[in-house]
């Protein structure tokens, strides 16, 4: 089985349809990376999967048990297994680098101030930006805000880290930085990773497994090579800068694309 399971997945937003019926399976320590041009949906089934969104049909299964079906109530317990890294980091710019990144700490764990102290402490330094804690979010740089947010996501120990479009608008050193620290993540708290992302050369580099999102279907998926050797004519096409179009991109691009 699966870690994490989306079965015939229907998302629709007033007359446009996001999913019709979504199939894909998360393998357990894997890292797996989500394609497909503007307005697709990608982003949409990580809310899905954290309750952020929900399904209008469908099942979605975290680690054995139905999550879909779950009240907001019941999603924090979810929520301390899964981090996310959202887009453009989606840091408090009120609160200093230190309340960042101990957020989810404070959300979903009670823990001594000490022991808060020394998670956040640990994580920023995994993410390469130690001594930051009193630095307030409009000081860093947009490389530097990405990395806060995944300390930010990694202080909680997740189970599964997501992360949605985490290179976007960085230049090539900050890009390559970010891509170095997925997947030394990955090795470093044995996580299992699911990457949306439009940049092919941070795909090649950072997945297990690629799977590509079309008209509201996984179209395809496979590895790395096969990949790079497919001629699905989609798959090729968005690697080649063609991504495919969607109708009504506008209506996703609210919800995430």
């Amino acid at each position: 089985m699966a870690l994490i399971e989306f079965r015939n997945v229907r998302k629709v937003f007033g007359p446009k349809v996001v999913y019709e019926d979504l199939h894909l399976d998360v393998h357990a320590g894997e890292s797996l990376t989500i394609i497909g041009g503007s307005g697709m949906g990608k982003s949409v089934m990580l809310k899905m999967l954290i309750g952020l969104l929900r399904a209008d049909g469908g099942t979605i299964t975290f680690d054995g048990k139905r999550i879909d079906d779950k009240g907001e109530r019941e999603f924090p317990a979810i929520r301390r297994r899964i981090g996310m890294l959202f887009q453009g980091a989606a840091l408090f710019d009120s609160m200093s680098v230190y309340d960042n990144v101990a957020y989810g700490l404070r959300e979903h764990e009670r823990l001594p101030e000490n022991e808060i102290e020394e998670r956040v402490a640990k994580a920023l330094e995994d993410v390469g930006l130690p001594g930051t804690q009193r630095s307030m979010p409009t000081s860093l740089s947009g490389g530097q805000r990405k990395r806060v947010g995944l300390a930010r996501a990694i202080a909680i120990r997740p189970q599964v880290l997501l992360y949605d479009e985490p290179t976007t608008g960085l230049d090539p050193i900050n890009t390559e930085r970010i891509n170095q620290l997925i997947v030394e993540t990955k090795k470093l708290l044995n996580v299992t990773s699911i990457v949306v992302t439009h940049d092919m050369e941070s795909a090649f580099e950072i997945s297990d497994r690629i799977a590509m999102i079309h008209k509201g279907y996984v179209v395809w998926s496979g590895t790395v090579d096969d990949a790079r050797s497919t001629d699905n004519p989609q798959v090729r096409d968005f690697i080649m800068g063609h991504a495919p179009e969607t109708d009504d991109a506008a209506t996703l691009l609210r919800y995430g694309g």
